[in-house]
């Protein structure tokens, strides 16, 4: 299995995370700001990260990956099958990926990726506003973190990788959640990212980045 994309993208990370809970290695192939890998393009046509083929079947977008990998490999399953444990799941990976994205991005976008890769100053009101946004949604995922550890049940879904990949970026941007007012979430979110699913990457992201 080849996963085309960035592993500073959060639904790359996503994906790698995904796959390392299942105990399956995928092969990632470097993609930059606009690659035009044709193979990339091939399984991805809008450009949109990360890509994914096993053997002649291809798609792109993370969520619709990660729901093929565990359909098809259906040990330790990461998405539940009762439906309201499913639903809950769909729900944290689209909060996560539209809502949470969308705050951690503007900072990550605007104070890494601009000045780094693209050359250009970043919007710092862009970011600001990035880091204002993070505030409700620490305080959401605050009230609702319990003492299981866990988004949905008392085990590893999606829902927790999808959460915490965003908050890497949010990281990598100079931003974490003030440990006094959001202890649960300061808590679950070092329990996820010490993980070997996610330490291994982040440790290579600071690197590339040149965060140490």
């Amino acid at each position: 299995m080849k996963l085309y994309g960035a592993p500073v993208s959060p639904f790359v990370r996503k994906v790698l995370a995904f796959a390392a809970e299942k105990g399956l290695a995928l092969e990632l192939v470097p993609i930059g700001l606009g690659d035009q890998n044709p193979e990339f393009l091939a399984c991805s046509p809008f450009r949109k990260m990360p890509g994914f083929t096993d053997g002649d079947f291809a798609i792109s977008d993370s969520s619709a990956i990660v729901t093929y990998i565990d359909a098809k490999y259906t040990d330790s399953p990461l998405i539940p099958a009762d439906a309201e444990s499913r639903a809950r799941v769909v729900w944290f990976d689209e909060f996560a990926d539209t809502i949470l994205t969308s705050a951690a991005g503007a900072m990550f976008f605007n104070r890494i990726v601009s000045p780094k890769f693209v050359g250009k100053p970043g919007d710092d009101a862009a970011a600001a506003k990035g880091e204002t946004d993070m505030g409700p949604i620490c305080a959401y995922l605050e009230e609702i973190i319990d003492d299981g550890g866990f988004l949905v049940g008392d085990s590893l879904t999606l829902a927790d990788i999808s959460v915490a990949s965003p908050f890497v970026n949010a990281a990598h941007a100079g931003y974490v959640p003030d440990a006094a007012t959001y202890p649960k979430l300061t808590a679950y979110l070092a329990s996820m990212h010490s993980r070997p699913s996610f330490a291994d990457w982040i440790r290579r992201e600071r690197k590339m980045l040149g965060l140490g």
